[in-house]
């Protein structure tokens, strides 16, 4: 619930004092509730604290046990708060107002540094131990908040944010190139596989699940959690397993609610953001609480040019949500005149880095700030719900399909083809060709030998910058395939998703940076560790069954879902299709700063200015609609970011 920095001189000479308050005051920027700062001869703690829960209200920190003399600086919100209570024996009269802060340090205590393993929420924190001499840290497993940090044989800095640390007269800000190559090379969301890396060559950041350790010069860096085996759950019917699953969601979602403000939620008219606000909804009903829901949709102006299946503007659905669940203040923000352009460099500043949802980025600020404006403190998401609850793929459906055809299961198939063909209303003639070339990939991979090669996102890197950085090697070698089209198993790229840590630093990056400046927190309840435990644990026919995709959500919400949203197959909603729109007032100035960057002497060491031309003069003509999802356009966004973000290095 902070900004947290801290400084160690290992060298054991005195903290100056300088120093210390130019981090302090690089906090002004942000919206507080109480500054605090704590130090010895040569350790300092710092924090910038913002009050989120009822347990915050009045909290100091950093806050010191002087009878343990431990001292800690900490952002976090504990979710098994307690599960924690119960483990610790906290005291029955101490239980209601004990801090997040003062749990850390009790499990601390009692653990040491397999503390991190017993905490669920979002946290990143320090503890000075003056008896060991030793500074110790850690970031929870998915990197829901941010920690950077410089060391050299006679000091350690940390902070929450990056641009703090540049204070230090002794941090240089010099670019890293490695991380860059990646950020150009890679096509997904992705920013770099190099976890511990940053933007900056002398700025690291602690990668999540791991903890880190300071004694005397040396600094240890610990992976704490990792997805390990996942034992299938075996219970008796669906029924089971769906009623489990509320029960842990509920759980999820319930914790997640404490706060000393207003409940707020993104709302889409998708199942994930469904789910969480109808758990929600209801959990704060007991509470005498109204949950405001945000939806973004485009401006009135926009005409959806996007194929019959995709949606736009989702209020249909959304607004089915909102009557069926009830206690919803629902709101739906269109940022009239605002576009992804004219919000670059304010979110570069913001994120401190460059960035890849270009299109997300202006309405993910606008929503957070009118959420802020609202005394909103905590707003939910389910941002990472694919992956966790509502699991599945048409690709999924086929790969059970195919196993069910491999193992001579026919009646059983034919059952599932049936119901598959009702939800989607397509035939069997359709359906049983796609099924055999799954079953038999082999086969099929010969009798296509001869057809167009597999598609491949260009690459716009500079070669002579990708052999600089060896950056090809280095993807090759975390196994990242740059070429843009997934390839394999389903569920072995699930497990992945988890167990590769470079798939969470965006997300922890936006929400935290996002919190810092709107003095509120985004909770993730599908991204909660019991919940991916428990939805990695049922088996994989549960996500598959009756002919749908995401079947194990579906079922799972009946009667808490309205059925219009509940069984949409045939409809998806899509957030940016009027990117083109919003920037088109501004066309011939944004081509003009595309043909700025292609001559611009840094950019042209660092990207293939042939291919860069060839992309604006594939979109320089009238701003076309479709243009948004196109290679080309993304090749050129990407470019303007990073652009920008040097030009403001000088």
């Amino acid at each position: 619930m902070s900004a947290i920095a801290g400084i160690y001189q290992i060298n054991k000479m005195p903290i100056n004092i300088e120093h210390s308050n130019d981090i302090m005051k690089s906090f002004e920027r942000y919206p507080c509730d109480d500054i605090g700062t704590w130090q010895n001869e040569n350790v300092f703690l710092g924090c910038h604290n913002q009050w989120i829960t009822p347990e915050s209200v009045g909290e100091r920190l950093p806050y010191y046990d002087s009878e343990k003399q431990l001292s800690i600086t900490c952002d976090a919100i504990i979710d098994n708060r307690s599960e924690l209570l119960e483990r610790l024996q906290v005291n029955q009269a101490k239980r209601n107002k004990i801090t997040d802060s003062e749990l850390i340090v009790l499990a601390y205590l009692k653990w040491g540094k397999e503390s991190p393993k017993y905490l669920i929420g979002d946290f990143a924190f320090m503890i000075w131990d003056e008896r060991k001499k030793i500074l110790f840290g850690a970031r929870d497993f998915s990197g829901a908040r941010t920690l950077y940090y410089y060391n050299d044989h006679s000091r350690f800095a940390f902070c929450t944010i990056i641009e703090p640390l540049f204070k230090l007269p002794y941090i240089e800000k010099k670019l890293n190139e490695e991380w860059l190559a990646e950020f150009l090379v890679i096509p997904t969301i992705v920013e770099s596989t190099n976890i511990n890396t940053t933007v900056y060559k002398n700025v690291n950041q602690l990668p999540p699940s791991h903890t880190i350790t300071i004694k005397g010069g040396n600094v240890s860096l610990e992976r704490y959690w990792s997805l390990g085996s996942i034992e299938t759950l075996n219970l008796k019917s669906d029924e089971e397993y769906e009623e489990a699953f509320r029960d842990v969601f509920n759980l999820a979602v319930t914790e997640k609610l404490r706060t000393c403000g207003n409940v707020g939620a993104h709302l889409s008219g998708g199942l994930d953001s469904g789910s969480v606000v109808s758990f929600a909804a209801k959990a704060l009903n007991k509470e005498n609480k109204q949950l405001h829901t945000y939806s973004y949709i485009p401006e009135d102006a926009f005409t959806d040019w996007t194929p019959n299946y995709y949606r736009a503007d989702e209020r249909p659905f959304i607004k089915e949500t909102v009557q069926h669940v009830g206690n919803i203040k629902d709101q739906y923000l269109d940022f009239v005149g605002k576009s992804p352009l004219s919000e670059v460099d304010d979110f570069l500043g913001l994120m401190e880095m460059p960035y890849k949802f270009f299109e997300n980025a202006f309405w993910l600020k606008g929503i957070n700030e009118k959420a802020h404006n609202e005394g909103v403190k905590i707003l939910l998401n389910g941002a990472r719900g694919n992956h966790s609850i509502s699991w599945g793929s048409w690709k999924l459906n086929m790969d059970y399909y195919a196993s069910l055809l491999k193992k001579l299961k026919l009646l059983h198939l034919n059952k599932e083809l049936d119901a598959y063909c009702r939800n989607f209303k397509t035939g069997k003639r359709v359906m049983l060709p796609m099924v055999a070339r799954n079953a038999f990939p082999t086969i099929a991979r010969l009798l296509a030998a001869n057809k167009k090669s597999d598609y491949h996102f260009p690459s716009f890197i500079n070669p002579a910058f990708a052999r600089k950085t060896d950056v090809y090697n280095r993807l090759q070698q975390y196994g990242v395939d740059v070429s843009g089209t997934f390839r394999g198993d389903l569920n072995d790229y699930r497990r992945k998703h988890y167990d590769h840590l470079y798939f969470w630093n965006k997300s922890g990056t936006a929400t935290t940076k996002l919190s810092l400046r709107y003095s509120l927190w985004d909770r993730d309840p599908t991204n909660d560790l019991r919940v991916i435990r428990f939805c990695l644990s049922i088996p994989k026919e549960q996500y598959v069954q009756n002919g749908m995709e995401r079947s194990f959500l579906r079922r799972a919400t009946k009667n808490i879902l309205p059925e219009k949203v509940r069984l949409n197959h045939s409809i998806r909603g899509i957030q940016g299709a009027d990117t083109v729109h919003r920037m088109s007032s501004r066309w011939t100035y944004f081509i003009d700063e595309l043909y700025e960057l292609s001559n611009d002497p840094i950019m042209t060491e660092i990207l293939n200015i042939e291919v860069i031309k060839k992309a604006i003069a594939y979109i320089k003509e009238q701003p076309s609609p479709d243009l948004t999802w196109t290679d080309e356009f993304k090749i050129v966004t990407r470019s303007l970011i990073v652009y920008r973000f040097l030009k403001s290095l000088n």
